[in-house]
């Protein structure tokens, strides 16, 4: 979002500006330094709390309901494995793989409703 050809990377790299906002007609974000690392908890009840539902990415430490999304053509295997201690915490997967085997409902890339699909799974899994 903030290229090194801006001058808000200008402020906030080489000026070392505690915090930049870049602006346009329909876009407002803000860039700022922290003295410790945010979890998506935190990061949803200080700036999402008015959403209905918040979606994450990353975070592989935290304790949230996951939803992977495995590819093949970027890595050998998912990310769930039964044994790992996470395990409990997979929900779901949308996947290019039609042949995984996991005890949760998956939703095919190849299908070409998987994106309503996963929207209406959430909605009745999540939003309530």
């Amino acid at each position: 979002i903030d290229p090194a050809t801006t001058d808000t990377y200008r402020h906030y790299h080489e000026g070392q500006a505690e915090r930049v906002a870049m602006v346009s007609p329909d876009k407002f974000a803000i860039v700022m330094r922290t003295q410790e690392e945010s979890g998506p908890e935190a990061i949803a009840a200080r700036y999402m709390s008015d959403a209905d539902l918040v979606l994450c990415e990353g975070f592989k430490a935290s304790t949230l309901p996951r939803v992977e999304m495995f590819r093949r053509a970027m890595h050998p295997d998912p990310l769930y494995s039964a044994d790992a201690p996470a395990a409990p915490m997979y929900r779901a997967m949308v996947t290019d793989a039609p042949d995984l085997d996991v005890p949760f409902p998956t939703f095919l890339l190849t299908d070409p409703s998987w994106l309503n699909a996963l929207a209406d799974w959430v909605e009745t899994e999540f939003v309530k």
